[in-house]
């Protein structure tokens, strides 16, 4: 399966917890579409102390995945917010 450009788009979005408005990231996001999954190697920023918990309401936004061959986190619906 072919991986994900490594450069990426240059565009970043913020993305924050949808319960507590914490931010989580800041991710280089490509494409106008929801978010449903995170490249590991796209997160310019991480603001979370353990992978996938929210740091301030400790709640669970995402779960580990291996898509196209690549580390990344798949999005739990609702959980998440961007802009």
């Amino acid at each position: 399966m072919a991986k994900p450009n490594k450069k990426g788009p240059t565009k970043t979005v913020d993305i924050f917890c949808s319960r507590c408005r914490a931010p989580l990231f800041k991710y280089r996001k490509g494409g106008k579409g929801a978010l449903v999954k995170c490249f590991i190697e796209r997160i310019s920023q991480d603001y979370t102390k353990q992978p996938c918990i929210c740091p301030k309401c400790e709640r669970p936004f995402a779960r580990p995945a291996i898509i196209k061959g690549t580390a990344a986190y798949k999005m739990i619906g609702g959980k998440v917010t961007f802009k």
